[in-house]
């Protein structure tokens, strides 16, 4: 029997498994609800506590290489497993955190490698389910990791933390993301070996992943090198304004009501981007919508400095932001897919995945640096537009590549 004679209808349980997962590890883009809690009880600075999310970045991107090979070698599930329990192991033990030290530990570290293993595993899953419609349910599986802050960051903000504190709000936080990824793990699994949806036909050539690049020959590529650049650059201003936005809300004098209200715009931002984008990169073709994206992203970011205090256009610009930011993490996914194959795509992914986790150490720390140092945050942002164009230019030299002769 062929693979292609199994019910389409079973390979959306394991699209199902990876949104509620990613639901729940997307509470770390909600990390600054906290930051001002925590300030105000402890008397630190912004630039110290800017170091607790770009520990988690760094985490999450380094543990997600490792977590991509395991993932190709025995299944999402132990990977799922190992990223939920140790996700909602992190928050619970940040809630007993009497320090810098042991906040750095206990959120940036365990909650960092929590995702890495979490997030590894919705991707290739999807991949390999939908090959005929890629971007659009890749879309969906990282655009639910944005949703999770639209929902538990506002939950958070409006109402756990002004009643019951923030050490109980990530207790409770842990319980229910425990629940959410043990759920999520049962749901994911792999399709069999040369699956093909019921009446596909996979098209032609390289460029669509009709070849399986490992590591090695991945890296052999100019086109990875000009991916990574144009990744990390391109994701910095997300990764700043993420990491900021409730405290650049208050900065902007908007309040603390708007600055809740930016967590749920921002978050239907970034999930409208993962999916609208992956839909539209379906037709328009991956690399053209990620230089559309590149170009607004520019555009918005000293725009959003420039009218923050205007709450209309602050929440549109914040919209733009994450919708920009967004359309990155779910197209350069399925490009990875496209361009070298699925076979490998849990660590080639890793490796460019890297990426990521060098802009979550740019985009915080210059944020950081800026506001303690000058008590403003104009330099971030125009700095951030300046990436933005660079990673245009790295993108728009980027080809299809042809797999090496030597491994022919």
């Amino acid at each position: 029997m062929t693979t292609s004679d199994r019910p389409d209808t079973n390979r959306w349980l394991p699209v199902l498994g990876g949104m509620l997962m990613n639901l729940a590890l997307g509470t770390l883009y909600a990390w600054s609800v906290f930051v001002l809690p925590l300030e105000q009880e402890f008397g630190w600075t912004r630039a110290e506590t800017s170091w607790v999310y770009t520990i988690a970045i760094i985490s999450f991107a380094l543990s997600f290489i490792g977590a991509g090979r395991l993932q190709d070698l025995r299944g999402p599930k132990l990977c799922a497993f190992l990223g939920g329990t140790l996700v909602s192991l992190g928050f619970f033990l940040a809630s007993l955190t009497t320090s810098l030290f042991t906040l750095y530990v206990f959120f940036g570290v365990i909650v960092g490698i929590g995702n890495g293993f979490g997030y590894a595993t919705p991707t290739p899953v999807a991949s390999k389910w939908f090959p005929d419609k890629r971007g659009l349910v890749i879309g969906l599986m990282v655009g639910a990791y944005g949703g999770g802050q639209a929902i538990f960051g506002t939950i958070s903000s409006a109402y756990l933390i002004p009643t019951f504190g923030w050490r109980t709000t990530l207790q409770l936080l842990a319980g229910v993301f425990f629940a959410m990824t043990m759920t999520g793990t049962l749901l994911l699994r792999n399709p069999p070996a040369g699956y093909r949806p019921a009446g596909w036909t996979p098209p032609t050539g390289v460029a669509m992943g009709h070849t399986d690049f490992s590591t090695a020959e991945m890296l052999r590529t100019p086109t990875f090198y000009l991916l990574w650049i144009a990744f990390c650059l391109g994701t910095t201003a997300g990764q700043m304004t993420i990491s900021q936005l409730v405290p650049f809300a208050r900065y902007a004098g908007l309040g603390a009501t708007i600055a809740t209200y930016s967590l749920i715009v921002s978050s239907l931002g970034n999930a409208g981007g993962r999916i609208l984008s992956g839909w539209m990169s379906d037709t328009l073709g991956r690399l053209r919508t990620l230089k559309i994206m590149l170009v607004v992203s520019a555009v918005a970011m000293p725009a959003l400095y420039l009218l923050r205090e205007q709450a209309v256009p602050f929440f549109i610009l914040i919209a733009a932001v994450y919708w920009c930011y967004g359309t990155q993490l779910s197209l350069f996914a399925s490009t990875t897919a496209d361009f070298y194959g699925t076979r490998h795509l849990g660590l080639n992914y890793g490796v460019l995945f890297t990426a990521w986790g060098a802009a979550g150490t740019l985009g915080p720390g210059i944020a950081g640096r800026v506001y303690t140092s000058f008590g403003d945050y104009s330099y971030a942002f125009f700095s951030a537009s300046i990436f933005t164009l660079i990673a245009f230019g790295a993108l728009s030299l980027a080809k299809p590549p042809t797999k090496p002769p030597a491994s022919a």
